[in-house]
């Protein structure tokens, strides 16, 4: 099975993948103001609805507080929720076909240790 790309994905997951990188990078920290759906829509060139789609997955997953007429807030504790989600994600999901990768390949951890480390 190949991997669906960053290409392939529909626009408001990769634009929740960038959200989610604001917070897990610390950009956007507990109690922190989002971004306006208007102002994210512009800053990626998307249609208002798509930012508002991928906003409403983070409020569903209890990951940001909406205050009427103020905005959306990151909700406490939501890096480390979306940490944990993620890395089950990546783990389950994406790590699998990354070691099938790695071995057509014939890469093995101490390559990579050495790449990164470089």
């Amino acid at each position: 099975m190949t991997p669906m790309s960053n290409e392939d994905r529909p626009v408001y997951l990769r634009l929740r993948d960038n959200i989610a990188a604001m917070i897990l990078d610390g950009r956007v920290r507990d109690g922190d103001p989002l971004p306006s759906v208007r102002s994210l829509a512009a800053d990626y060139g998307a249609n208002p609805l798509t930012v508002a789609k991928a906003y409403q997955t983070f409020q569903e997953e209890g990951l940001v507080v909406v205050k009427r007429g103020v905005g959306m807030f990151v909700a406490a504790g939501a890096a480390d929720q979306l940490r944990t989600a993620e890395r089950k994600d990546f783990l389950e999901n994406r790590w699998p076909d990354i070691v099938s990768h790695m071995r057509r390949l014939g890469l093995d951890a101490d390559d990579l240790v050495e790449r990164a480390l470089a």
